[in-house]
């Protein structure tokens, strides 16, 4: 039983060591006022102990089930591999817990839709993770965005162009329809495609292709395609596993401003980005509304702490479903597109022959 004052630390319970390293080193440790480690979980008994012992965190358990059962964890982090993420967050809402959830959320809108219904229904919330959106470079592009400061949005890039060689898809679960749910787009380029969102609003109208040609797996390693956002600008995604220099990169066109991320593959919202402005002016007032900017912590840091301030009802949820949907929702646009030759309108509903099962032909 907690004391009363520890109450604003909220006990955690990682899911799988693996990326929930991650979590734990970036997200949870720079935090100790906000959270502890209470247990982690894994099947593999050797990382369970490996990571158990490096982070002196007591409770160790291979049944998920069990941190189900425990009262003192305030929030189940699911780490697991993505085909079981629906089943292990309708359980863990629930159990009464609040959830963190890696991406992808799923692997169909109409999954997400379940989710979204069983979080309804539950006491606590679920916090899909997209830390890519946390970094001083894009909340510095956001906040000069929101400010009225780079104006109408013309054009942009998007481009994920990554490398993953046959190793990388050694491990069973990898490369395939029903344990991965998808490629290149759900399980590397998914960040950048929801930063594009972050800043620049949602798509209305999506052409794509997508094709395995890098690996020998079942689902899309090269994707290209098209977007009209509902703001009226045109902006080109373009995705590979074949790059052999990894980066990642938005270079978003407004007019009054340039934006351009870092290209860190795996941390493109970090500073700095750069920020061209259309004149002197413009200059002056970007300069005047960052003139006391705070310093944002990249990735799990920021995104971890800003749900901690959401469960003390200090501010908005960081990430919400709703996010995870209209990420998930593009995904289902451009392989039902891909399939089927045609430009398909934004948003997708239940009668999309990709609502339930987003599976594309990729050969």
């Amino acid at each position: 039983m907690r004391m009363e004052s520890d109450m604003s630390i909220k006990t955690v319970a990682i899911v799988g060591c693996g990326i929930g390293r991650s979590h734990i080193v970036e997200g949870y440790l720079p935090h100790p006022d906000k959270f502890r480690i209470a247990a982690i979980c894994d099947l593999n008994e050797e990382r369970l102990k490996a990571v158990g012992d490096e982070f002196g965190i007591v409770k160790r358990t291979t049944s998920f089930t069990e941190l189900l059962a425990d009262e003192e964890i305030d929030i189940i982090d699911i780490c697991t591999p993505p085909g079981i993420h629906r089943e292990q967050v309708v359980a863990a809402l629930a159990a009464g817990k609040h959830v963190v959830c890696e991406k992808p959320l799923t692997g169909s809108l109409a999954a997400v839709d379940e989710i979204v219904e069983a979080e309804r229904r539950a006491k606590g919330t679920l916090m899909p993770i997209f830390q890519y959106r946390y970094g001083d470079g894009i909340q510095k592009a956001k906040y000069i965005i929101d400010a009225g400061i780079a104006g109408k949005f013309y054009m942009g890039a998007v481009e994920t162009f990554w490398l993953r060689k046959p190793e990388y898809y050694a491990v069973p679960w990898r490369g395939k329809w029903a344990t991965e749910l998808g490629g290149v787009l759900v399980t590397h380029a998914l960040h950048l495609h929801d930063m594009l969102f972050h800043l620049a609003g949602p798509a209305a109208r999506v052409f794509g292709r997508v094709a395995t040609r890098v690996n020998d797996i079942e689902v899309e390693d090269c994707a290209s395609v098209s977007l009209l956002m509902q703001n009226g600008a045109f902006v080109s995604l373009s995705c590979t596993l074949g790059s052999q220099q990894q980066i990642s990169r938005l270079r978003l066109h407004f007019e009054n401003v340039t934006f351009e991320s870092n290209h860190d593959p795996y941390a493109p919202g970090k500073g700095p980005w750069q920020i061209i402005a259309a004149n002197d002016e413009v200059q002056a007032r970007i300069d005047a509304a960052v003139g006391d900017w705070r310093p944002v912590a990249p990735r799990f840091n920021t995104q971890m702490a800003r749900f901690h301030d959401y469960l003390s009802g200090k501010g908005p949820l960081p990430v919400t479903s709703a996010d995870a949907r209209r990420a998930l929702e593009l995904v289902t646009a451009i392989y039902q597109s891909s399939d089927s030759g045609a430009d398909i309108a934004l948003p997708i509903g239940r009668d999309s022959p990709k609502y339930a099962d987003w599976r594309a032909k990729t050969r």
